[in-house]
C-alpha cells in the first residue's frame, strides 16, 4: 500500500462532503487537478492505497484519511485535447475517517523530521506522495 496527501479548498469540497457521501454509499471522483505531476501521481494510485485529506487556503490542516476505490480514469470535467483525447485522469476516493485533531501546516514546518515532506517542499503540489514514516508520525500528530 502506498500513502498520499490530496488537497481540496473547503469552501469547495471539504472532509465533511466526502464523509456525507461516503455515508451514502457514494465515492468522489477527484477531479479538476490539472497539474501533470499530480496527475501522474493518480495514475500510479492502487485500489486501497490511503491518502491524508488537506484543507488547503482555508484552515491548511490534514483533516482525515480517506482510501483509493478506483484507479486513474478519464476526469470527467476534463476538455478534450486537440487530438480528441483525455489527457486528465483522476481517482475515485471514499472517506476512512477524520483526524481527532487536524494537523496544521505550521505544526507540519515546525517538525524537524518532517522537513523533506512533500506538502513542505512542493506545497502548491495538489496530490503528493507520503512517506510510511511520515504517514505514521503525521497519523500520531493528528491523534490516531
Amino acid at each position: 500500500m502506498a500513502y498520499w496527501l490530496m488537497k481540496s479548498e473547503p469552501d469547495v469540497f471539504s472532509f465533511d462532503d466526502l464523509v456525507a457521501k461516503t455515508g451514502r454509499g457514494e465515492v468522489e471522483e477527484w477531479h479538476g487537478v490539472r497539474n501533470y505531476t499530480a496527475r501522474n501521481n493518480m495514475r500510479v494510485m492502487a485500489v486501497g492505497d490511503e491518502a491524508f485529506f488537506y484543507h488547503s487556503n482555508i484552515g491548511k490542516e490534514i483533516v482525515g484519511i480517506m482510501k483509493v476505490v478506483a484507479s486513474a480514469h478519464p476526469d470527467s470535467t476534463a476538455e478534450l485535447n486537440a487530438k480528441g483525447e483525455v489527457v486528465w485522469e483522476c481517482v475515485d476516493v471514499q472517506s476512512v475517517k477524520p483526524f481527532p485533531r487536524p494537523v496544521t501546516l505550521a505544526e507540519i514546518k515546525a517538525t524537524e523530521a518532517l522537513a523533506e515532506f512533500e506538502l513542505v517542499k512542493y506545497s502548491r503540489l495538489s496530490v503528493s506522495k507520503v512517506s510510511e514514516a511520515e504517514w505514521k508520525m503525521l497519523c500520531k500528530m493528528g491523534g490516531l
